[in-house]
């Protein structure tokens, strides 16, 4: 049931924080702020409890689990389940939906109810992916959490909002219709070989599908991933959403949006599609070492510092595909520990972000720089964010990113050493961003006041998370270590890959 509460409760702030906008905006704030606190202690009440019995998914189990019938006629069950890959994203999740929040607290003054409606149903949706058990219901969430997004995008985003949110909406539709067909067309074969007709994700993982059609059905999930994630190529439509989007909307696009690609990878490509996975990996492996490179290096051709942070996603989510389909223990392991550690520092700086908008009135390079001696506090948030971002030896993304390029020289020793060089580059981009804005030549614009208590507790705890899971990533290694035993079993993932 604690899922399910999960689920009430954020759609249930999201319906309170909208109608109490009626009478005060600062209400609606709260309430939404409120049901994401009540989240937290729904999801530690969750870590705390014990794991279930009965193993679903050999060698891990299910730590929680609801499952009732939804659709009886055609095999759709509410199924939800979590294991510790699950509530690691979920942690996440709502985390930086207080995060998102709180950034938004002084910078959404218009319809701030519907704001905060449309954030929080953006991460119902979410959270519904990170629990779905059943592929109808998995897709039912993935595009729930398209539709709030758009209008985050579209109502309270920047100038060009309408392009970006067009855009961001027919690409991500795009790619989700084909991986509907692959699962209508699953659940067919599944059927008629079995005469079980269901969505149920245990059920489906030993379907027996024909080769021909295996692979074909692999490409629907494979193109609607790697849409989400995203993967260079398909990337065009995320830098104009970050730009355009609100703080809260940008913080929740790239710490949870996109870790919904990667994580569908991780639940359902590899495990469905075991042998057509290990085909496609050396391309996948590739893919992910171009968006390293080529995100680093278009981050560093930015003007506009939101871009600028926009493309370094496309580059450190290259080495998450490029660990995902490395498929060695390590290179899985540091994957996962690159969806927390990104989530993180570039959900913080694009909160930095937000506050040289909403202080300065621009996000331009060329219009910004000395703000040091004005606004030391911003400044040394940004140094700390920066410095995880490039990847600095104590700090989250290093440990991720390491544990990845030390997977995949098992691998491919050479797509490992040309990965190695986004560190390089990132090291570039980082402490360009920081020069041009905090050393410099000063900007002519107006004063304005520092980080106040809000904004540093918020980074504080930020800054926390990034130090924490630098120091000591062993919990969250162990929490995901049930996926990645699963992913190299022969029977519910692809063992061969650990043998490329």
């Amino acid at each position: 049931m604690i899922l399910l509460w999960l689920l009430m409760v954020t759609v249930a702030g999201a319906l309170v924080a909208w109608a109490l906008d009626r009478w005060s905006g600062r209400a609606s704030r709260w309430a939404a702020l409120v049901a994401l606190l009540v989240d937290a202690v729904l999801l530690a009440i969750a870590w705390a409890q014990p794991p279930r019995t009965g193993p679903l998914m050999s060698p891990g189990t299910w730590l929680h689990e609801l499952n009732y019938p939804w659709i009886g006629p055609f095999g759709v069950s509410f199924h939800l389940g979590v294991d510790g890959l699950s509530l690691l994203l979920l942690a996440l999740t709502v985390f930086l939906g207080i995060v998102a929040v709180s950034a938004s607290w002084t910078e959404i003054q218009d319809r701030v109810g519907a704001f905060h409606l449309s954030l929080l149903l953006t991460l119902a949706g979410i959270i519904g992916v990170f629990t779905a058990l059943d592929l109808f219901l998995f897709y039912f969430f993935w595009e729930l959490m398209l539709i709030p997004m758009y209008f985050l995008i579209a109502i309270w985003g920047h100038e060009n909002r309408a392009d970006a949110a067009i855009k961001f909406f027919l690409f991500t539709q795009a790619g989700s219709l084909p991986m509907f067909v692959a699962i209508v067309v699953l659940f067919v074969i599944h059927g008629r070989a079995t005469g079980i007709y269901s969505f149920d994700y245990q059920q489906l993982l030993g379907a027996a599908v024909p080769g021909s059609i295996s692979f074909w059905l692999m490409l629907g999930f494979f193109g609607a991933f790697a849409v989400k994630l995203p993967v260079v190529g398909v990337h065009t439509w995320l830098p104009d959403a970050h730009t355009e989007a609100p703080t809260g909307g940008s913080v929740i696009l790239a710490g949870l949006l996109l870790k919904t690609g990667a994580y569908g990878f991780l639940r359902f490509a590899l495990p469905l599609f075991p042998a057509d996975s290990e085909e496609i990996a050396p391309v996948a492996m590739v893919l992910g070492t171009a968006g390293i490179l080529y995100g680093a290096l278009l981050a560093f051709a930015q003007q506009d510092a939101k871009r600028l942070v926009a493309y370094t996603s496309v580059s450190h989510l290259g080495f998450v595909l490029l660990g995902i389909y490395a498929g060695t223990p390590l290179a899985l392991q540091g994957a996962i520990v690159i969806l927390l550690a990104h989530g993180l520092s570039t959900g913080g700086l694009f909160v930095v972000v937000g506050a040289l908008q909403e202080r300065f009135h621009s996000r331009r390079l060329d219009e910004l720089g000395g703000l040091w001696a004005a606004t030391p506090r911003l400044g040394g948030v940004a140094l700390f964010l920066a410095l995880a971002s490039l990847g600095l030896p104590g700090l989250a993304n290093f440990v991720g990113e390491f544990l990845v390029l030390m997977g995949t020289f098992a691998v491919s020793p050479t797509l490992a050493a040309i990965s190695a060089l986004g560190f390089l580059l990132s090291s570039v981009y980082s402490l360009w961003l920081m020069y041009r804005v905090f050393q410099g030549p000063e900007c002519h614009l107006r004063v304005a006041p520092d980080l106040g208590l809000r904004e540093m507790v918020v980074f504080g705890f930020i800054i926390a998370g990034i130090v924490w899971l630098g120091v000591y990533p062993q919990p969250v290694l162990d929490a995901a270590r049930p996926q990645v035993e699963s992913l190299l079993t022969p029977t519910t993932g692809p063992a061969s890959m650990t043998g490329r």
